[in-house]
């Protein structure tokens, strides 16, 4: 919650910066502000390559915009249709060169054109090409150096804070399957979903901190931290996949022992803690719980023919979720590389 305070409120004040700055230039050139301030307002992206390759639509678009209020108040003067015509026409325009990004500031400023334009047509037409390229540029030079975007705290501490849900759900999952039996499993699903969705906004930091390393020396300078978090965001993929994975394996079959369950959930908690508290992780630890359960899993094979292998939906659901927690230990086994543990660390900072 204090991250998005953060991220907002820097948004915010670029936004007021941008605006007031659109605001006084237009004036001293003693142009009217209004269309100016409207495409500010809108340029203020998340990353600075947004902003640069937005504007670029945006330009165009709004010119092709201005052109239509000057067309159909020559023709119509000061009325309703020509507010029609030249909102459709300009939206019309917009998606045949395939401008959408542009849509909302050209209808905008053709709309609000009409209202304006008085007398010379030709030179309004060009004083608002004037104020967008002030508002294009004020906004895009105010998101490159005021509170300039860096989102690699943002993804250390996501992925530390995907990795310890995915702990919780872990563990939440195998007191189901060992003590539960078949129950609703709405809940395990939700948890499912959040991790989704977890997963794919840090994949969206990620792509934003790639798009401003043109823009910005320190950080070109990470691409190797860049690297290491997709990577692990690829096994937390993975992770995910299997945790998923259990959710459908019916459980009325399993035939484990109190023992057998006592020795898998001790595992199961074990490396739900590895997941939770990363920078404790202890690889021998790790290999001595992952042994235990290889064990277990291979007196499980016993009784499975060889034919099986040709309907693998057919094997036990033992073997099946025995099996996915062996996956999951191999995935964490990898995920916590001495490199990775390094960067966890820097997350609790």
């Amino acid at each position: 919650m204090k991250r998005y305070f953060q991220f907002s409120g820097s948004r915010i004040v670029k936004t007021g910066i941008a605006i007031f700055l659109t605001a006084v230039i237009c004036e001293w050139f003693n142009w009217p502000p209004v269309f100016a301030v409207i495409t500010a307002i809108v340029s203020i992206e998340p990353t600075v390559s947004d902003s640069i390759k937005k504007g670029l639509v945006r330009f165009p678009a709004s010119a092709i915009g201005s052109a239509f209020a000057v067309l159909f108040i020559t023709l119509f003067g000061n009325s309703p249709i020509t507010y029609t015509l030249a909102a459709v026409a300009t939206i019309l325009a917009c998606y045949k060169f395939n401008l959408h990004a542009g849509l909302l500031v050209a209808t905008l400023t053709s709309v609000a054109m009409v209202e304006v334009i008085h007398e010379d047509v030709l030179i309004s037409f060009f004083i608002r090409l004037g104020t967008t390229t002030v508002g294009l540029l004020v906004s895009t030079a105010v998101n490159m150096l005021v509170f300039p975007p860096d989102y690699r705290k943002d993804i250390l501490t996501s992925i530390q804070s995907i990795s310890e849900h995915a702990g919780t759900m872990l563990e939440q999952t195998f007191r189901t399957i060992l003590f539960a039996g078949d129950v609703n499993r709405q809940e395990e699903q939700k948890l499912v979903k959040q991790l989704t969705t977890e997963i794919k906004k840090t994949e969206k930091l990620i792509h934003f901190q790639r798009d401003e390393s043109s823009f910005y020396p320190w950080i070109r300078g990470r691409e190797a931290e860049l690297l290491m978090a997709e990577r692990q965001l690829l096994f937390i993929h993975n992770l995910e996949f299997h945790l998923g994975s259990l959710l459908y394996i019916p459980l009325h079959t399993i035939q484990w022992t109190t023992a057998e369950r006592e020795i898998i959930m001790h595992a199961v908690t074990e490396l739900a803690r590895d997941l939770q508290h990363s920078i404790d992780y202890d690889p021998e630890k790790h290999q001595h719980q992952l042994k235990n359960i290889t064990n277990l899993f291979w007196d499980d094979s016993k009784g499975i023919k060889a034919s099986d292998a040709l309907h693998p939906t057919h094997f036990p659901a033992a073997f099946k979720i025995l099996y996915e927690l062996i996956t999951i230990y191999e995935l964490v086994d990898k995920f916590f590389d001495p490199t990775s543990i390094k960067i966890a660390k820097e997350a609790e900072k």
